[in-house]
């Protein structure tokens, strides 16, 4: 019975040290998949869309976090309305996160330049699985202890501004927390997010971006991108996440309708030491009606 208690009382310290630091899943190509943190992005690209992001977060370190993403999103045919569904899976060591939400979103029409403003609202659920039965201990008692699982209903809401060349979006992804024997599991989590593209000549623009997320009880998250839009095809750029990585990203316009991107960070905060060898992560968009949007109205966001 202690040896019970004491893997309980390390696996509480260990769920306590994630819902002090990382719980929402992070990206570094946020840019160009916005709508796993706000709801009011549903529609804004005038066309169907679908987005896969794989993550591998902090290669070489045993149990680190490995995430996927998956969007779709599109308006809906003569309305001011937008639809969308996100998913996510993650898994850090033996926990086991998996988020189904669907989207909706309102587009007001503030001038005749293109400048909207979208309110948007999702709802879904929290699929969460600690899978202890995994680890093994030379007590024999202690390999009693079995999977712990909790569903969880969950809302957000979020609020999108853009023109051509500009965007400001905040939301709150998840109002309800979950708690499991007084640990908070999943905590209410505030994204502000803002990108500006400035045209340096005929075939280069310049877009740059920016991730605040904040959560009670955790360090404040930044992440500032600066990339080069070269020809309306292909990016490139650097990222640096505040006290605790840096990294470079690029994408290609593939034809009309696809985009591929890929993104490296490296860690230079007490992590380094752990011989981690970065995290990488890997984007695929598709747009329906991608010709129209591509070459004839470019879309920055």
């Amino acid at each position: 019975m202690r040896a019970i208690n004491l893997v309980l009382f390390f696996i509480w310290i260990f769920i306590s040290t994630i819902s002090l630091s990382q719980q929402d899943e992070q990206s570094s190509m946020y840019m160009f998949n916005p709508l796993q943190f706000n709801p009011a992005y549903a529609g804004s690209r005038g066309a169907l869309t679908g987005t896969a992001v794989l993550r591998a977060q902090w290669v070489g370190v045993k149990g680190a976090p490995m995430t996927q993403f998956l969007s779709l999103h599109g308006p809906m045919a003569y309305n001011p309305l937008g639809f969308g569904l996100h998913i996510s899976n993650d898994r850090a060591g033996e926990i086991y996160k998996t988020a189904v939400y669907g989207d909706m979103a309102y587009s007001l029409k503030l001038s005749r330049k293109g400048h909207r403003l979208n309110f948007g609202a999702s709802a879904g659920m929290d699929f969460l699985n600690l899978n202890f039965g995994n680890l093994v201990a030379n007590e024999p008692d202690v390999n009693k202890i079995k999977n712990f699982s909790l569903n969880n209903f969950n809302f957000g809401l979020g609020a999108y501004y853009y023109s051509k060349r500009f965007y400001a979006g905040f939301s709150v992804p998840r109002f309800n927390s979950t708690d499991w024997d007084g640990v908070n599991l999943t905590a209410k989590h505030y994204f502000f997010a803002m990108g500006y593209v400035h045209p340096i000549n005929s075939v280069i623009d310049l877009k740059t971006s920016t991730l605040v997320k904040f959560t009670q009880n955790a360090p404040l998250t930044v992440d500032v991108n600066a990339n080069l839009f070269f020809y309306k095809t292909f990016w490139v750029g650097g990222m640096y996440r505040y006290n605790e990585s840096a990294g470079l990203n690029l994408a290609f316009q593939i034809k009309e309708q696809w985009m591929f991107g890929y993104s490296y960070d490296f860690i230079y905060n007490g992590l380094s030491r752990s011989g981690t060898m970065g995290t990488h992560e890997v984007m695929l968009t598709y747009d329906m009606n991608g010709k129209r949007i591509t070459y004839t109205s470019p879309r920055y966001f």
